[in-house]
């Protein structure tokens, strides 16, 4: 089975950060092909432990895919911004 999920790596300090979404999983690594590889692999036990359990179709469903013609499908992206929330402190 094929899930498909989009990556976004980001520096946080001197590490990089990888986060999968909309499945909401996230690894790190010393550089972003470091973190892109440590993402994939903790993806693939998120959905293999979810399989084991039995609760695969439900993750699947919770975090917005769809299920059509024998394959599951994420969200269609309506986009990807960059935003800034001003605060008084």
């Amino acid at each position: 089975m094929r899930i498909d999920y989009q990556a976004q790596i980001w520096r946080e300090g001197g590490h990089c950060i990888a986060h999968a979404q909309p499945l909401d999983v996230a690894s790190a690594g010393d550089t972003p092909e470091a973190a892109r590889e440590a993402l994939d692999e903790a993806v693939q036990l998120f959905l293999a432990t979810a399989a084991d359990h039995g609760t695969l179709n439900v993750v699947l469903e919770e975090a917005g895919y769809t299920f059509a013609e024998g394959q599951w499908s994420m969200p269609d992206w309506v986009s990807s911004e960059t935003a800034t929330a001003l605060v008084e402190a």
